[in-house]
C-alpha cells in the first residue's frame, strides 16, 4: 500500500507566530520547530507503517519546501523537496496512492479562528471560490487528489482546520493538536503527545480506507481568486484565460481540475510579482 503526505508547518503543536516558521530569515526559534515538523510527519509514517502501509512519498509543502531533517526518517521513505514545483504541495500525488495524509495544515485566507490562517500566499491571495464554494489549501489540494483518484485519509492541524475539512470530506480522520485563540495564540498539546496522538489516528485512516471516498469539483470548473491588490489582478488577469471580474478579482474556467489547479499557481507566483 502507498500513502502519499502533503505537510505544512503552521499546523503542528506549538506553532502560533510566523517567526516560528520562518525558514528565510534564520530565526531561532525555526529550528526548534522545523524539528517538531519532523516528528509529527514521522508519527504519521509509524501509525501508517504500522497498520500495514509499505510505501511513502512525502512532499514538504511548507515555504521553500526545505524544512523537514531527512536524516530523521526512515531509508525507505522518498521525499519531494525543494520549489517551484507545478503541482506544489500535491505533487506528485498522481502515483497510483492509496490514500493521502495531510500533516500540519491550517486555515484557509480569513478564517476567524484558525491559527496564521492564509492561502498559500497570503500576501498575494485574499481568498479563493472553486464552483461557488470558498477554499482553503485542504480544499484546493485534496481536490487534485480526487483529480488523481486518491482519497484524504488524515488531517492533522488546529480544531477549526481539522473541523473545516471533516466537515467537507467526513470519511477523512483527523488529529487536532491545538485549540485556536485567534489567529496568533493557541491552547496547545506539547509535541509529544501531539504525536501520539498523530500516530494513532494515521493507524485509524489506513484501517478505515476502505471507507474514504473521492473529494471532486464538477465540471465545468469556475475558479475566481481575490487578489489582495488590483495591481496583483491587473498582473493576473494577462495569464491566457483568465478574465478580470472585479478591482481585485479574476476567473478561470476550464473542464480539467489539473489545468484549474496549475493556473491557481500561476495567480500566487505572478501575483507576487506585481
Amino acid at each position: 500500500m502507498k500513502l502519499y503526505i502533503s505537510c505544512d508547518m503552521e499546523g503542528i503543536a506549538g506553532v502560533c507566530a510566523w517567526q516560528q516558521v520562518d525558514a528565510r530569515n534564520s530565526h531561532p526559534e525555526y529550528e526548534i520547530y522545523r524539528r517538531y515538523y519532523t516528528r509529527e510527519v514521522n508519527a504519521a509514517i509509524a501509525g501508517a507503517r504500522a497498520a500495514g502501509v509499505t510505501e511513502f512519498l512525502v512532499n514538504d509543502s511548507h515555504g521553500p519546501m526545505r524544512n523537514l531533517d531527512l536524516e530523521a526518517f526512515d531509508p525507505d521513505v522518498r521525499v519531494i523537496f525543494g520549489n517551484r514545483k507545478p503541482f506544489s504541495m500535491v505533487h506528485g500525488a498522481d502515483g497510483g496512492f492509496a490514500g493521502a495524509f495531510f500533516v500540519g495544515y491550517h486555515g484557509g485566507a480569513g478564517d476567524a479562528d484558525a491559527v496564521l490562517c492564509h492561502t498559500y500566499t497570503p500576501s498575494v491571495i485574499y481568498g479563493v471560490r472553486l464552483n461557488g464554494m470558498r477554499c482553503s489549501e485542504a480544499t484546493l489540494n485534496a481536490a487534485l487528489l480526487g483529480y488523481y483518484g486518491v482519497p484524504l485519509l488524515m488531517v492533522t492541524g488546529d480544531r477549526t482546520t481539522v473541523e473545516g475539512v471533516r466537515g467537507q470530506m467526513p470519511w477523512a480522520h483527523g488529529a487536532i493538536v491545538k485549540e485556536s485563540i485567534g489567529n496568533f495564540a493557541a491552547n496547545t498539546m506539547l509535541p509529544a503527545g501531539a504525536c501520539e496522538l498523530i500516530h494513532a489516528a494515521a493507524g485509524d485512516a489506513v484501517r478505515d480506507a476502505s471507507r474514504a471516498q473521492l473529494f471532486r469539483v464538477e465540471p465545468p470548473v469556475t475558479l475566481e481568486v481575490d487578489l489582495v491588490t488590483a495591481a496583483q489582478a491587473h498582473l493576473v488577469a494577462t495569464i491566457r484565460g483568465f478574465e478580470r471580474i472585479g478591482s481585485r478579482t479574476v476567473r478561470f474556467v476550464h473542464d480539467d481540475y489539473a489545468v484549474v489547479f496549475k493556473s491557481f499557481v500561476a495567480t500566487w507566483r505572478l501575483g507576487g510579482q506585481a
